[in-house]
C-alpha cells in the first residue's frame, strides 16, 4: 500500500514513464533471451554471425547513448522517448518477419539506437518531472524495471511454447503500445533554444573533474551488477550441478527488490547523505561476495547428496545476490537523482548519456577482467573470482565516500521527511 500511495503521489506523466519502464523491460525480455537459439537452431546460422547479430545491437545502443542524451537536451526528452520506443517496435517487428541476414542486421541496429535513445531521454525526463523527489521516483523506476525483468521471460517462455516469432511480434506491440501512450500521456514541455554547439555540450561534460570523478568512483557498481549473469550463475552451477538453480538467483534479487526498494530509500533519505547511502550501498554489493568466496573455496565441485544438500550449496550464492540486490536498491535511485545535478536540468540528458557511456565501458572491462581471472583459477583457486569482487566493492566504496567527504558529491541531503532537496540547487562545474 505504501508503494501504491507514492505513485499516486506523482503526477501523471511520472506515472506513465514508470509503467513505460515495465513495459520497456517486459518487452525486452520477450524477445532477447531467445534470440541466440533462434538464429543458431531454427535459422542455422553460425555462431560467428549469430555473435555478430547480438554485438551489433549491444554496440548500437552503448555506443550512441551520448547521441541519444544530447538529442534529449536539444529536442526535448519526451520527442526522443517516442522515437526510441516505435524504432524499437519496428526492429523487433523485422526479427519476427526477417530471415536473410541482412535484415536481422537492420533489426539489431535499430533495436540498438532505440535503447540509445530512450535511456538517458527517460531518466533525464523522470528527474525533471520528479522535481525534488527524484530518489522516490528512481526507487520506484526500479520497482518497474525489475517487475518487468521478470514478467517478460515468462511470457517469453509461454510464447515460446509456439515460436520465437510470436514472442518477437507480441515484443513488438508492446513497443507500439507504449508508443501511443506515451504520444497521448506524457506532455510537451518548451526547450529552450541552447546557447552553445552539441560539441561544446559534449567536451564541457568530458572536462567535467566532479562528474567524471563521481562516475569512475561507481565503476565498481557497473562491474558488480554485471555478475549477476556471470560469478553467480557460474557459482551456483558448479555448486549444485544444476543449470536449474540460476532461476532461483533471479527470483530471489526480483523478489527483494519488489518488497524493499520504497522502505529501503526512506530509510537511506532519512539517515544518511546521498554520498554517504551510495557509498554503503557499493560496499554491501562487495561484501556480499564474501558469501560466494568462502563456499567456493570450501565445498568441493562434486554433485550433492541430495536436495537438503543442494539448497545448503546454492545458499551463498543466494545471499551474495540478497547482498547485490540490496546494494544496487541503496544507490541506484540516488544516483540516478545525483547525476543532472552536476550540470544543470538543461543537460540531463547528455550528462546520463555519457554516464551510460562509461558505464558500458566498464562492465565490459569488468566482465573481461573477471571472466579471465576465473578462467586462470580453475577448480583450484575458485574463490578468487569473489575475492576480486569483494575488493572492487570495497574500492568503490572508499572512493565514494571520500569525494562525498570533500564535497565532490554534493551537499548533505538528509531530511526528515523523506523529501530530497533539489538537486537543481547542487553547484555546476
Amino acid at each position: 500500500m505504501k508503494t501504491w500511495r507514492l505513485i499516486r503521489g506523482f503526477p501523471p506523466a511520472v506515472q506513465v514513464l514508470l509503467v513505460n519502464q515495465l513495459g520497456v523491460n517486459a518487452g525486452f525480455y520477450l524477445l532477447v533471451p531467445y534470440l541466440a537459439g533462434y538464429l543458431a537452431h531454427d535459422l542455422g546460422m553460425s555462431a560467428v554471425l549469430v555473435g555478430v547479430v547480438l554485438g551489433v545491437r549491444n554496440l548500437s545502443q552503448q555506443g550512441l547513448f551520448l547521441l541519444g542524451g544530447s538529442a534529449a537536451d536539444r529536442l526535448g526528452a519526451r520527442g526522443v522517448i517516442v522515437a526510441g520506443c516505435a524504432l524499437r517496435a519496428v526492429g523487433f517487428g523485422l526479427f519476427a518477419l526477417g530471415t536473410s541476414f541482412s535484415v536481422l542486421l537492420l533489426a539489431s541496429v535499430l533495436s540498438g539506437l532505440a535503447g540509445a535513445l530512450f535511456n538517458p531521454a527517460v531518466r533525464a525526463y523522470l528527474s525533471r518531472e520528479a522535481g525534488d523527489r527524484g530518489a522516490e521516483a528512481f526507487s520506484l523506476f526500479n520497482i518497474f524495471a525489475n517487475a518487468g525483468a521478470l514478467l517478460g521471460p515468462l511470457l517469453g517462455s509461454v510464447l515460446m511454447v509456439v515460436g520465437f516469432r510470436l514472442s518477437a511480434v507480441a515484443a513488438a506491440v508492446v513497443f507500439a503500445l507504449l508508443t501511443v501512450a506515451q504520444v497521448a500521456v506524457l506532455p510537451v514541455r518548451r526547450v529552450e533554444r541552447p546557447a552553445t554547439s552539441v560539441l561544446a555540450d559534449w567536451r564541457g561534460v568530458l572536462t567535467d573533474r566532479r562528474f567524471l570523478a563521481f562516475t569512475g568512483a561507481l565503476t565498481g557498481m557497473f562491474a558488480l551488477q554485471n555478475q549477476l549473469y556471470l560469478v553467480l550463475p557460474m557459482q551456483a552451477e558448479r555448486l549444485t550441478g544444476s543449470a536449474a538453480a540460476v532461476a532461483v538467483i533471479f527470483l530471489v534479487s526480483t523478489a527483494a527488490t519488489l518488497a524493499l526498494q520504497v522502505r529501503i530509500t526512506e530509510l537511506a533519505q532519512r539517515r544518511w547523505s546521498r554520498g554517504r547511502a551510495i557509498g554503503i550501498g557499493l560496499g554491501l554489493m562487495g561484501a556480499g561476495f564474501v558469501a560466494t568466496a568462502i563456499a567456493a573455496a570450501a565445498v568441493p565441485a562434486t554433485p550433492p547428496a541430495g536436495a537438503g544438500d543442494t539448497f545448503a550449496r546454492l545458499a551463498p550464492v543466494l545471499i551474495t545476490a540478497l547482498f547485490l540486490a540490496v546494494g544496487v536498491m541503496l544507490a541506484q535511485p540516488f544516483v540516478y537523482e545525483l547525476i543532472p545535478s552536476f550540470g544543470g536540468r538543461e543537460l540531463a540528458g547528455t550528462y546520463f548519456g555519457v554516464f551510460y557511456l562509461i558505464s558500458g565501458v566498464a562492465a565490459a572491462a569488468g566482465n573481461a577482467l573477471i571472466g579471465w581471472l576465473t578462467d586462470l583459477s580453475g577448480d583450484e583457486w575458485s574463490w578468487l573470482p569473489s575475492a576480486l569482487c569483494v575488493l572492487i566493492g570495497g574500492c568503490s566504496a572508499l572512493a565514494v565516500l571520500v569525494l562525498d567527504r570533500r564535497g565532490g558529491i554534493g551537499p548533505d541531503q538528509r531530511t526528515g521527511d523523506s523529501q530530497c532537496a533539489p538537486t537543481s540547487s547542487a553547484p555546476t562545474s
